[in-house]
């Protein structure tokens, strides 16, 4: 039987302070008319922004919980994986996209490596090993610039030329997924400028979403990016349209947080901004290139 409304297997941590992961998941996604079923890979006392954080890890649990799904034949529409904390997760999500794949299955992997062109400290050689493997699974991906280096093995550079951001997204696109979504690319004219670039594999087209760059970098960005892409891809908009309304959508929420006196480890403030997920989408910004 079909689901009545999109139904998405989201394979993220929770963490209970600090704006990020399943905390901002969940509302985006149900705002946007999609059932969130977390399967949930450690539970946080806060994000890792937080000295002394507390953490239960599940990694065992996971496949208990996977095994009562399949007994009560859940059907999803889409996976979604985000930050994972060991290969032997890794390999549980190749699990779970193996046993529910089919033709019209959506999945999403934000490759959750590092960033300003460091891996993160629990980032090992194999771990990054096996998320090449894991991205080949893959419809799209989410990677930001420095994931797409350690995902291609290339030095990291920070402001690349555009035709080498291309080539970059061809080559990973050849590993696998269909649609390459790369984040927070600085443009490398304009410094008051940050971008999305993508690559459609089936129709080789590349697109470019351009916003205002702001001097604040806030934990969970990446995953409201990324939510709000899969809910508008849910509602059938196109990978262009879908960059652009997550796009403006994570603009707005950084703005509406940035002009507060606010800690930045505890990320945006999406309650504010979560209406404008119901309005019908404002295409403003994605161009061909």
């Amino acid at each position: 039987m079909k689901n009545p409304i999109p139904r998405i297997a989201a394979i993220h941590d929770l963490s209970g302070l600090g704006k990020v992961s399943l905390t901002a998941i969940i509302p985006i996604l149900s705002t946007m008319g999609v059932q969130v079923t977390p399967l949930v890979t450690a539970v946080l006392s806060s994000n890792t922004e937080y000295d002394g954080f507390e953490m239960l890890d599940l990694t065992k649990e996971m496949k208990l919980f996977l095994n009562h799904w399949k007994k009560e034949n859940i059907k999803f529409d889409a996976i979604y994986s985000g930050f994972l904390g060991s290969e032997q997760q890794i390999d549980i999500v190749r699990d779970v996209i193996d046993y529910y794949q089919n033709d019209d299955l959506l999945v999403v992997v934000d490759p959750v490596l590092g960033d300003d062109g460091k891996a993160y400290k629990p980032m090992t050689t194999g771990l990054i090993e096996q998320m090449k493997v894991l991205i080949s699974k893959a419809n799209t991906i989410t990677p930001n610039l420095t994931e797409l280096c350690l995902l291609l093995d290339i030095p990291y550079i920070n402001t690349p030329e555009i035709g080498q951001i291309k080539d970059w997204a061809f080559q990973l696109s050849q590993k696998g997924p269909e649609n390459v979504v790369i984040t927070g690319v600085q443009n490398d004219q304009n410094p008051h400028l940050t971008s999305v670039i993508a690559y459609t594999k089936a129709i080789n087209k590349f697109w470019r979403v351009s916003c205002s760059y702001l001097p604040a970098s806030y934990p969970g960005t990446g995953d409201i990016f990324t939510s709000v892409l899969i809910g508008s891809l849910l509602q059938a908009d196109s990978l262009p349209i879908a960059i652009d309304r997550a796009v403006q959508f994570t603009s707005q929420a950084i703005r509406s947080t940035f002009a507060r006196d606010r800690n930045i480890k505890e990320g945006v403030l999406i309650e504010k901004v979560l209406d404008s997920l119901k309005s019908p989408a404002i295409i403003s910004s994605y161009e061909l290139i």
